[in-house]
């Protein structure tokens, strides 16, 4: 391997529903992580490797920091919390509508690293002008003096070259941590339950899309299908009702649309099977967060 070779772990973090996201699958080039406008829509850790010659990086998606109201939201605090110890770079991600000192403690923390921290103000394509973009930068820098700025439009993809590039330029020397084939440390089953997921998300309203967790029982791959049996579980009984709508529409329309997405992901035919079971309160089950990957 090349001595001049650079490798690198890039973690992104920040509130719900500021674009980390979006702005991963920008950088990556690949969509890994669930993007919909609803917060918390990230759950667990998500890795999007990008690799050339000259350079591996590891971008790990985290879930927006909040404070936990139970189980789940522990375990996907634990995996932002984590992300600070373990990175090479630091992209912290804010946009031009947020209160800068939402979560002020999580931000104490981005403010003492030691590591290279780029802030990211996504969105700017919604502002009227430089004047507004220069009075939110202004107010960054009083709160985190060390860190690079980078105004972006993740959605337009505004401005993520450059971000790219600046990454590329601090990354450390250092063999691959991962086979230069590799797009992702999640294996093919997760990102099946994850597009299932978004369209649970985008579908329905209120508490469903929270209550809601995805597990794939059987996944058959051939040469060019593969054949998923999946199953929902939600936490009561009235949002299985909920979930399968009148006379099963719901549940169908669920399963045609990540279908689809599934089949473009893969590249192949897909025969998908989805069923709903209830779950009471697994969000507090140790056991259950276990069986979906929240707890080690």
């Amino acid at each position: 391997m090349d001595s001049q070779h650079k490798a690198g772990f890039v973690n992104i973090v920040g509130n719900p529903n500021v674009g980390k996201s979006t702005l991963m699958n920008d950088l990556v080039g690949e969509k890994l992580s669930i993007v919909t406008a609803k917060s918390q829509t990230t759950r667990h850790r998500i890795m999007g490797i990008v690799n050339t010659d000259e350079y591996q990086i590891v971008f790990s998606d985290t879930p927006g920091v909040l404070a936990p109201k139970y189980k789940l939201q522990e375990s996907m605090l634990s995996f932002s919390e984590g992300a600070l110890t373990d990175a090479d770079i630091l992209l912290y991600v804010t946009d031009i509508i947020e209160d800068p000192l939402k979560n002020k403690n999580f931000l104490d923390r981005v403010a003492k690293e030691k590591i290279p921290v780029l802030l990211v103000i996504n969105k700017i394509d919604l502002l009227k002008g430089n004047a507004e973009l220069e009075a939110i930068m202004d107010r960054w820098v009083q709160l985190l003096p060390n860190a690079e700025i980078f105004p972006t439009s993740a959605k337009e993809h505004f401005n993520v070259n450059n971000l790219m590039n600046r990454i590329v330029a601090l990354l450390p020397q250092s063999p691959p941590f991962f086979g230069k084939d590799a797009l992702t440390d999640k294996p093919a089953r997760f990102f099946v339950t994850e597009i299932i997921r978004e369209k649970i998300l985008l579908n329905y309203s209120q508490e469903i899309p929270y209550s809601v967790e995805v597990l794939v029982e059987k996944f058959e791959e051939k040469e060019k299908s593969i054949h998923i049996m999946a199953v929902i579980y939600v936490e009561r009984d009235s949002q299985k009702g909920i979930l399968i709508g009148k006379g099963g529409a719901m549940l169908k329309k669920i399963g045609s649309e990540a279908r689809k997405d599934i089949e473009t992901f893969f590249d192949k035919k897909v025969f998908l099977e989805i069923f709903v079971k209830v779950e009471k309160d697994w969000r507090n089950k140790e056991n259950k967060l276990k069986a979906f990957g929240y707890i080690e």
